[in-house]
Order: structure tokens, then C-alpha cells, then sequence
């Protein structure tokens, strides 16, 4: 994870309690999908409805879906246009996404699309071959209202998913409005180091009516570089930095390049001369008062350790997000018990410790060749993501 956030910086270098389950809202005739939801296991049942909640269930058109890999690569990040059929506005107050094969979706991002893109989605849909489309850095759709800094302090993301993640329940209060006649996006991120195989994966959504008096969550995305070059005793041409970036773009496209200028101009270092090292972090500014509800991290296989800080080295720092020891496979959101009060003007920081010598241990990179590691799209590549979930004061 995360591919929005790639997409988004290449602008920088130039371009409760459980309640018993209310009466279900009443809604249009949905057409029936062309493939059932997977089976769910019983560590994946969801948390009981709260009053006023229904869930609705999106699958993807057409069956299953085989993903592959471009350019000989081991990575397809594929984007799926699903119908919500909302009659009303409605609040997304939690989301669960159900991979129908845990072999190959290594993590998943849902997007909204309002209603006035929603025909070019379609129209980009219809004209692009097979099902779905393929999305490295983003949803790959255009967005004419979205700079790329406002577009990282309001993503348009509905939900994340990464493997220990399960269900996402939003706290009490809060849920992200959706409006009549939206679209969602579902990108999937397919790992195909062992192979291609059908994937159904589908996404469960809690509704709740517009009518509800909840806050509208939102999305922070804090990115920081990766520079991680190859450890004392490892060779090879990848080592270099110029040649590991011209490989990125060569399996992710020259977006992947950009982004890499980008996040050393947006957290003040030089492409030219990139401060190189396991430990990166970057700062953001607030722009506004708000109030930090939730915050998970991302990073890939070579993750040791990420943390996100409010106001550090000051006199009100808090440690809002401490993952010392880093797990790929717990990648959930960490609600926070006592929601953090941030002021316009506040710094946040994300840091990340990366650590190159985990690829000749990890059997997932074991034939991987030595390689300078920057931010990309690929397991093979790394992340340093922070995801701060809001609402405004």
C-alpha cells in the first residue's frame, strides 16, 4: 500500500457496545451479481449491526478474475468498478474486504468515485480490454479537483485492507458519506511470486441513512522516502541507484520514477543527492484543526518498525501510532482510546526503519537479486505510509 499515495505525489515532482440489527433501509431491487461473495471464515464473522446499520455485500461483474503480471513482473494491481446502487446518500460506517484467494491479494484499496466522475469512469472502463483495469499508482482515472498535497490531507479513499486486517468498523459517531449515485473502486494488488491463480475477492460495506448525525471520517496520508542501498557484502547492477530506479519505471511505468523525485522534494531532500539510510521520516504541516480518530502504518517485507508522532520534539508530542516491531501480517487500523486534538499548524511525522539485509532471509525475496530499495508498487519494492483517520474539529 499504498498505490494512492504514488499516484498522488507524481504532481509534486511536475505532473461500543453490539446492538441488535436494525430493519433494513429500504432500497432499489439490486441486480443480482454474477458471483457469490467467497465464504468467510469464522475469525472473519462480522461485529454485530449497530441501530440504524445494514450491510450491503459488492462483488465484481463477470466471475473470477486471473490476474497478470506486466513488463515479466510479479505484481498486477488491477481496479474494479462496483455499484454500490445507493437510492439515498448514504454513511459508510465500516467495510470488510473478503479476498477470495489469500494466495495471491496482498492488499486492497477502496476508492470513492462521486457522481460527477462517474461517467468517466465508466467510459474508462468500457473502452479498456477484459475486465476491470490494470491501475499501478492510483485508480488511473483522471481527477480535473484534486491537487496532490490536498488530495494526501483528504484522500479519496474509502478503506484500506491488508492482510490481519479483517473488518473495519468505524468508531461510534463518525462514517464517510457516500453519496446517491457513487461508484467505488476496488484495486486489488496481486502478488504472483508463486503463481497466477482466480481471484474473487469481494468487499462487505456497513450503511447507515445520510439522515445520521455522524461525523464525516476522513483520510491522511503521511508518505516519507525509502533509500535503502545494498548492505555491506551485497553486489550487483541493481545496487546502483540510477539503474534500480530505470528498473521501477520498467515494470511500474515512469510514474514510479516521479514519485521518487517527488517525495524527496515534499520531505525536503534532493534527488540528485538523496539522503541515503534504514531510518527516513518526514514531516506535515496541518493545515486545520481536527481530531485524529485512527492510525495504521504500511510498509512491505523489509519493515522493521514505523511510528507516527503529533507535534515532536515539542511540548505537546504524542505517539499516536508505535509499531517497534514490524508485522506484515498486522496491518490493521489502531483506534484511538483518547482521540487526539490537533491544532492548525501541527507537525505530524511518520518514521520508518527499513532493513535491506531481510531479503536474503525472507523465503517471499529469496530469489531476488540485490537491489537499491526505494519507495514502489512491488513486494519486492518498499513503502513508508502512515494513515491517520479524522474528522474535523
Amino acid at each position: 500500500m499504498l498505490a494512492a499515495a504514488a499516484l498522488l505525489l507524481t504532481a509534486c515532482s511536475g505532473s461500543g457496545t453490539a446492538a441488535r440489527p436494525a430493519d433494513p433501509l429500504p432500497e432499489p431491487a439490486v441486480p443480482t451479481a454474477s458471483a457469490p461473495a467467497p465464504e468467510q471464515s469464522p475469525a472473519a464473522a462480522a461485529a454485530a449491526l449497530r441501530p440504524g446499520e445494514q450491510f450491503r455485500t459488492l462483488t465484481v461483474p463477470g466471475g473470477p478474475y486471473l490476474p497478470a503480471a506486466p513488463s515479466g513482473g510479479h505484481d498486477d494491481y488491477h481496479c474494479f468498478l462496483l455499484d454500490p446502487h445507493l437510492a439515498t446518500d448514504r454513511y459508510v460506517t465500516g467495510s470488510d474486504v473478503l479476498p477470495g484467494n489469500a494466495a495471491v491479494v496482498h492488499h486492497a484499496i477502496l476508492f470513492t468515485v462521486p457522481p460527477d466522475q462517474v461517467a468517466d469512469a465508466e467510459t474508462h472502463d468500457a473502452q479498456t480490454a477484459g475486465r476491470g483495469w490494470t491501475c499501478f499508482g492510483g485508480t488511473a482515472l483522471p481527477n480535473r479537483t484534486t491537487t496532490a498535497l490536498s488530495a494526501l490531507d483528504s484522500a479519496p479513499w474509502l478503506a484500506a485492507w491488508a492482510p490481519g486486517g479483517g473488518e473495519s468498523v468505524f468508531g461510534r459517531g463518525t462514517g464517510k458519506l457516500l453519496e446517491k449515485g457513487s461508484r467505488v473502486i476496488l484495486q486489488v494488488h496481486y502478488n504472483l511470486r508463486e503463481g497466477s491463480s482466480p481471484d474473487s475477492t469481494a468487499v462487505r460495506l456497513r450503511l447507515a441513512p445520510a439522515g445520521a448525525k455522524l461525523k464525516a471520517l476522513k483520510t491522511m496520508l503521511l508518505v516519507a522516502p525509502v533509500e535503502l542501498p545494498c548492505p555491506p557484502g551485497e553486489t550487483g547492477l541493481l545496487c546502483d541507484r540510477s539503474r534500480a530506479i530505470a528498473d521501477l519505471t520498467t515494470r511500474f511505468g515512469p510514474n514510479s520514477g516521479r514519485t521518487v523525485a517527488g517525495l524527496q522534494l515534499l520531505c525536503g531532500g534532493s534527488f540528485t543527492n538523496p539522503r541515503a539510510g534504514n531510518t527516513q521520516h518526514c514531516d506535515r504541516r496541518v493545515g486545520g484543526d481536527l481530531t485524529v480518530r485512527a492510525v495504521a502504518g504500511h510498509m512491505h517485507l523489509l519493515g522493521r518498525s514505523i511510528s507516527v508522532t503529533l507535534d515532536p520534539g515539542g511540548p505537546r508530542e504524542r505517539t499516536l501510532l508505535d509499531r517497534p516491531v514490524w508485522d506484515f501480517d498486522n496491518q490493521g487500523a489502531t483506534p484511538l482510546k483518547r482521540p487526539a486534538q490537533v491544532r492548525a499548524g501541527d507537525t505530524l511525522r511518520v518514521t520508518c526503519t527499513h532493513d535491506a539485509t531481510l531479503r536474503s532471509q525472507l523465503p517471499e525475496l529469496e530469489d531476488e537479486q540485490p537491489r537499491y530499495v526505494t519507495w514502489g508498487e512491488g513486494t519486492s519494492d518498499e513503502m513508508c505510509l502512515g494513515i491517520v483517520m479524522y474528522t474535523d474539529s
